[in-house]
């Protein structure tokens, strides 16, 4: 619980103390977007690690050097866990804005900072409001802005197993002639949500398979895009799983 405590009393110290830096970041932004982009990833990215470091999770990073660095990308992961969006988040080379369920937005401050970071708010329930939050991400990166989705639609809470994946998100890569990275996130459950309300020290171990690039591929290879890119993952996955034995 001591891993808990710490890690909940730092998001609540940090969410109020940052008030000042939320309109100082406003400012900025009125000025020079790319300067507020550049300084609230650096932000968020030191909470993140903070976070992490209290918790006791230990990650193993394997392959970022397959990660475009001249170009925006559809990172598209598997999903056991809150943590995984900290885990990934401290790993990107540039601005990335991740695709979240539609009552985060009910969390004063934290909405504010995911707002700064260009995340989504998807309403799963709205066909029409989540054809908007499609089209908005496919024009944040054609301007240059990744996305990380995924496509489980919801933590998944069996250890091993993957939800079917919703095709429709990959269709942002595919619009914005970006490449997908498929991202393995092996054992990140085991940091919280398997034992509620404990914060476990873990070993977690994520993948970066190779880019995909959905407009080079045929009509066909395109319609099982969502399947290659969900068999790459589970691929990644189990052959990681063996390093945490």
């Amino acid at each position: 619980m001591v891993r808990f405590i710490s890690v909940a009393v730092f998001v609540i110290l940090f969410l109020v103390l940052s008030i000042p830096l939320l309109l100082a970041e406003w400012v900025v932004g009125k000025f020079n977007m790319d300067s507020k982009n550049r300084s609230s990833l650096a932000i968020v990215n030191w909470a993140f690690r903070v976070c992490l470091k209290l918790a006791g999770t230990q990650i193993t990073y394997l392959g970022e050097e397959r990660i475009p660095q001249d170009t925006a990308v559809l990172y598209v992961g598997n999903h056991r866990s809150y943590f995984d969006i900290l885990m990934t988040y401290v790993r990107v080379p540039r601005p990335t804005g991740y695709i979240a369920k539609k009552e985060m937005l009910r969390y004063p401050l934290l909405v504010n900072w995911m707002k700064n970071l260009h995340c989504l708010f998807l309403d799963r329930k709205d066909l029409k409001a989540g054809m908007k939050t499609i089209l908005e991400a496919i024009d944040k990166m054609k301007s240059g802005i990744s996305i990380c989705v995924f496509p489980e639609g919801t933590r998944n809470r069996v250890a091993d197993t993957f939800l079917p994946f919703h095709a429709g998100s990959l269709k942002i890569a595919e619009k914005a002639k970006c490449p997908i990275v498929p991202m393995a996130i092996v054992n990140a459950g085991d940091i919280f949500e398997d034992h509620l309300p404990k914060v476990k020290k873990t070993r977690v171990v994520i993948e970066y398979g190779e880019p995909i690039y959905p407009d080079r591929l045929g009509k066909e290879e395109r319609k099982q895009l969502s399947d290659r890119v969900l068999s790459e993952i589970q691929t990644m996955y189990f052959k990681n799983k063996e390093l945490l034995q």
